[in-house]
């Protein structure tokens, strides 16, 4: 299920966080801007992605963020908590 909008009113839109959504890794130190796309150093599912960071060295996860589609933002303390629900796919997904 896709969950477009991602935000409404700064809260995740529909029932869950979209684990199977797709998603891009970037360095949170990027820039950003009109050519984000092209900065992105992986992409796959909301759930590997956050799998990936969170298996990253603990000094290291701060460097990376989740760029949902649809705009959705995910930055360190975003994963680390989505990473510690009690509905968050621990297994390989997609």
């Amino acid at each position: 299920m896709s969950d477009f909008p991602t935000t409404i009113q700064g809260h995740p839109a529909g029932e869950g966080p979209g684990w199977n959504d797709s998603a891009e890794l970037h360095k949170t130190a990027d820039g950003g801007g009109v050519f984000n796309v092209f900065k992105a150093i992986r992409r796959d599912t909301v759930a590997n992605l956050i799998r990936y960071v969170m298996h990253l060295p603990e000094t290291e996860q701060g460097n990376y963020s989740v760029q949902k589609d649809g705009d959705r933002l995910l930055e360190i303390g975003d994963i680390r908590r989505l990473y510690r629900r009690t509905d968050f796919p621990h297994g390989v997904t997609g």
